[in-house]
């Protein structure tokens, strides 16, 4: 058979203006071509292909993976927040009721002092008080006698002197 046979025939291929050879030769060309593309350029290519999409899906899980650790780490943290909120809030209450009790404690003290020093005082007041007395009682019966003396003329004895004296006074203080 003859190609050129086909081509002048306004029939056929030829009608689309096709050369039948040309046809063939491109063919056989794309064929070789697209055997040496599958075995050098599509296997290389397609496994390059396919790491890239290992590598992106593993960044997928990692991204995953990643997001659920940040929610397991934020509920930690929320946690421990609330712990240590918790704590804080039992030792500050622990410390206003330590203040409170060292406050009493230093006020009872502080009054159990006062006591002593007003019943200190107290007892040094009556004390004094009962040398003013007896030093005034001496003094008031020395000026007796002497007032006695000068009235009668005469010295007394001291014993009688004070025996006289000392009834005069409990007679007034009665």
């Amino acid at each position: 058979m003859n190609t050129t046979y086909f081509a002048d025939q306004s029939s056929g291929l030829g009608a689309f203006g096709i050369n039948l050879q040309a046809l063939i030769i491109q063919m056989l060309t794309f064929l070789i071509v697209y055997l040496v593309l599958r075995k050098y350029a599509f296997k290389p290519i397609l496994k390059v292909l396919k790491e890239r999409r290992d590598t992106i899906e593993a960044g997928l899980k990692l991204g995953a993976e990643m997001h659920k650790k940040n929610d397991e780490l934020n509920a930690k943290t929320e946690e421990l927040l609330h712990k240590a909120q918790k704590d804080a809030d039992k030792l500050i209450s622990d410390s206003r009721d330590e203040a409170k009790a060292i406050v009493s404690e230093s006020e009872e003290a502080a009054k159990a002092k006062a006591d002593g020093i007003l019943t200190d005082a107290n007892r040094t007041i009556e004390q004094n008080t009962l040398k003013a007395k007896k030093k005034l009682e001496k003094e008031l019966v020395g000026l007796i006698s002497e007032a006695t003396e000068a009235l009668v003329g005469e010295k007394i004895n001291s014993d009688k002197d004070s025996k006289i004296i000392n009834g005069i006074l409990k007679g007034k203080e009665a």
